[in-house]
């Protein structure tokens, strides 16, 4: 090689190696960065954030069946059909859910630990509630502790799982959201070293030879620059559509699904302020410790809301939350006159304010969870839309770039050769 780099015949076999290397490696670095850059966003689009809509979906169906079963208990021995349906909707879809995150999750991972609790104790709380409904039925009692005995499973063991199944895939999201943005570093910076050595190969060739061009190391540098402004294009579309997605869909539906958690624990909560009767109280004994939980509950809803409605960013997002804002002040009042009832011992009058047909605490709940069930359909409509937008941007390049570092590198092989040819 030292003998060969000598003359300019070996020289020049030498560079039109190193020429064709650099092309090739630009290309097909591309094709590996960016095909895992496309893998990430395919993740997010059809995995990370589906899994975590149904783990948001799993705890919404636990904690709406958890306060239709006390509304159902309130109402007396003969529950309506319509609240056992609703009850029976809720568990049926908690379970399906449940087995269909199973199936698109790591079994050593958290999530899967969170799913084999959930799947343990649910159930155990729907034998429960069956006692209580049974005890209820016969006016027994002893219904309402096997009530509050389901509710402590579903308060202690299933919603704390359901919640850190939602943010163990919510963190996920964020990972694969992440790894999708990432610059392709190396491949910007192999494209801009091949373009460099091409450039400065054909000034050599001209200072030596006065040709203005040659045609091989043209097509070449023709290849790499398509390559590199393709790259910084699909790259950048696809991050622009991430940020998009983050913006105006994650960020928003994050928030929207920490609202609704929050109204069914304070529906549940109401609910079980009735059914207990104050035989529950808080750690320092002083208050009942479901109304307290209400409050808090009530309060995470309404800071929810306001949060929700900062990051709405158009009038058909802004109109549900609107609307739920206004129900949950409703809702706030028709409870304060349903506990100034229960406290002057009006115990019709209350249940009529909680779990009535009209003007009820119980139809307010509903009104704020369809308004907030608009909201987050809107969102994630937006968070697919741009989420799909993102990584639709890069599709064809991984191949691409492959093609166009082998079709550079041909033409970089055919140049030097041409110059060779001179020398025969």
């Amino acid at each position: 090689m030292r003998r060969a780099a000598t003359t300019e015949p070996g020289r020049l076999r030498f560079l039109g190696a190193v020429l064709a290397l650099l092309v090739v490696a630009f290309g097909a670095v591309t094709a590996f960065e960016v095909a895992d850059r496309a893998s990430y966003a395919d993740d997010v689009v059809g995995r990370s954030q589906p899994l975590s809509a149904d783990a948001a979906d799993i705890y919404r169906s636990l904690a709406d069946a958890d306060a239709t079963a006390a509304s159902g208990f309130l109402a007396g021995p003969q529950e309506s059909a319509q609240i056992r349906e609703r009850y029976t909707d809720d568990v049926t879809t908690a379970s399906r859910l449940l087995v269909k995150a199973a199936a698109s999750t790591d079994a050593s991972g958290d999530s899967a630990r969170e799913l084999a609790t959930l799947s343990e104790h649910l159930p155990r709380y729907t034998g429960l509630v069956e006692r209580a409904r049974a005890a209820n039925r016969q006016g027994l009692p002893l219904g309402g502790a096997y009530l509050r005995y389901a509710n402590q499973t579903m308060a202690q063991e299933l919603l704390p799982a359901a919640e850190r199944l939602y943010a163990a895939e919510t963190e996920r999201l964020h990972e694969d959201d992440d790894a999708a943005r990432v610059w392709p570093f190396l491949s910007l910076a192999l494209g801009l070293l091949a373009l460099a050595a091409l450039v400065w190969a054909q000034r050599r060739s001209y200072e030596r030879t006065n040709r203005v061009f040659n045609r091989g190391l043209l097509g070449a540098t023709a290849a790499c620059l398509v390559g590199l402004l393709w790259l910084l294009a699909g790259h950048g579309l696809a991050r622009a559509g991430l940020d998009d997605a983050r913006a105006h869909g994650q960020d928003s539906l994050q928030v929207l699904n920490e609202a609704r958690i929050s109204s069914l624990k304070a529906r549940a909560s109401e609910n079980l302020t009735v059914v207990a009767r104050g035989a529950v109280l808080t750690e320092d004994g002083k208050r009942d410790k479901y109304e307290a939980d209400y409050a808090a509950s009530v309060s995470a809803l309404t800071a929810a809301l306001g949060s929700a409605t900062r990051l709405a960013d158009d009038e058909e997002g802004r109109g549900p939350l609107t609307e739920a804002a206004t129900r949950a002040g409703e809702w706030r009042e028709r409870h304060a006159q349903a506990r100034e009832k229960d406290d002057a011992g009006d115990f019709d009058g209350a249940m009529q304010r909680i779990i009535g047909p009209a003007d009820s605490t119980g139809r307010s709940f509903d009104q704020v969870d369809a308004a907030l069930g608009r909201a987050l359909a809107h969102e994630q409509d937006e968070f697919t839309r741009a989420a799909e937008g993102g990584r639709d941007a890069l599709t064809g390049l991984p191949l691409g770039a492959a093609v166009l570092g082998v079709l550079g590198a041909a033409c970089a092989v055919t140049g030097v050769n041409r110059r060779l040819s001179e020398y025969r």
